[in-house]
């Protein structure tokens, strides 16, 4: 039997439907055709990465810097890469 990969979004919507509580999470996972045991692991992430998200500007702002010292970077070694050419011709 192939393994599914879930999607983060779907990870996202199971871990919510348990939370939720309107039917018994072994329904939950028998209709996902995942294990209690995922289930729980899945929740535990959330819960684990959920203060990341609240922190102060969350993972958006942090993401976004990242994006930007990228961008500095790659354009560094865009000018260094000229200047090398230029002292090689």
């Amino acid at each position: 039997m192939n393994r599914r990969i879930w999607s983060s979004k779907e990870k996202l919507a199971i871990v919510l439907e348990g939370i939720q509580r309107e039917t018994t999470l072994a329904e939950v996972c028998n209709r996902h055709g995942i294990s209690q045991a995922q289930y729980y692991k899945w929740r535990d992430k959330l819960l684990e990465s959920g203060e990341q998200i609240f922190a102060q500007g969350g993972l958006n702002r942090s993401e976004e810097r990242l994006k930007t010292e990228n961008l500095r970077l790659r354009k560094i070694i865009g000018d260094l890469t000229i200047e090398l050419k230029k002292t090689l011709y």
